[in-house]
């Protein structure tokens, strides 16, 4: 029998460790799923403003969250979920190639505030991805893109070289650094991705670049391509006041819920949605 969580936390920022958090106070059997760091809006955040006991930049309160999980004992798993799937009383959620399991989520990714590109959204599933481990066979022996936001995402593309004959990279980043060779690296982003049933190409500034699929490799994937069914207003989750989504036993919280984008907002939002996970666990505890 594979564990099932009471609740799991996905997302690495201040929202998701503040629901951890909360819920390690609470004694629930909890899943903190996220990278270490808390996240590059914190760690590279140039002063720190509005957050209550606190002065400094966004080292000084990485350095500051990390000495309060430790005394506390906050547990981080480390991972980067690539879906959230309802299946009746609990959910699964995947992530680079394991699986877990719990009856409450709460949903802290982060939005990418940049935006999407144009047709992004209209080929996902269709040639469109955000998971390297999950989909890089697919593309063995075939040309391929992908849109890189950070240096922690430089071993995927290396990963998906060893399936493509080719991978075409737009960085928005300055000197990414690749080691294979079938790795080309592009100036600028693309303008768009077209085709027909799947992806065909995309534009540039330049042209056309023939491609069968494009990775985003990225800090947070849209809600919706991360949680089938899941209701959102542009790159946002629609909540209720208690930080419940459309989904039953689904919560969100921080950033991916809407503006502002503060740290103090999203740990706050963070607690409240740790609070209305417990609150449906005990419902539906009485009900079952």
């Amino acid at each position: 029998m594979e564990k099932i969580y009471d609740v799991a936390v996905v997302g690495s920022g201040v929202a998701a460790y503040s629901a951890a958090l909360s819920l390690k106070s609470r004694k629930a059997d909890y899943l903190w799923l996220g990278t270490k760091g808390f996240g590059e809006k914190v760690r590279l955040s140039e002063y720190v403003r509005n957050y209550p006991a606190f002065t400094g930049d966004g080292k000084a309160f990485s350095a500051a969250l990390a000495r309060q999980a430790e005394e506390e004992g906050v547990v981080l798993t480390e991972g980067r979920a690539d879906g959230v799937y309802a299946m009746g009383e609990q959910f699964l959620i995947t992530s680079n190639g394991k699986e877990y399991y719990a009856r409450a989520v709460i949903l802290a990714t982060g939005v990418e505030t940049a935006g999407n590109l144009k047709g992004e959204r209209e080929f996902l599933g269709r040639g469109v991805s955000y998971c390297a481990v999950c989909d890089g066979a697919l593309y063995r022996g075939k040309e391929i893109a992908v849109v890189i936001s950070s240096r922690d995402y430089e071993e995927e593309v290396e990963y998906l070289a060893g399936f493509a004959s080719a991978v075409h990279v737009f960085s928005v980043y300055k000197d990414p650094l690749f080691h294979a060779k079938n790795i080309v690296l592009h100036k600028g982003l693309p303008l768009a991705i077209e085709g027909n049933l799947r992806v065909e190409k995309l534009i540039l500034r330049e042209g056309e670049l023939p491609v069968s699929g494009i990775f985003f490799l990225k800090n947070a994937a849209p809600p919706s391509a991360l949680v089938g069914g899941l209701e959102t207003e542009g790159a946002h989750v629609v909540v209720r006041r208690d930080l419940s989504t459309n989904l039953e036993g689904l919560f969100a919280a921080g950033d991916v819920t809407g503006r502002p984008y503060q740290f103090v907002k999203a740990a706050g939002e963070g607690c409240v949605a740790a609070d209305s996970a417990i609150a449906y666990l005990r419902t539906a505890k009485k009900e079952g």
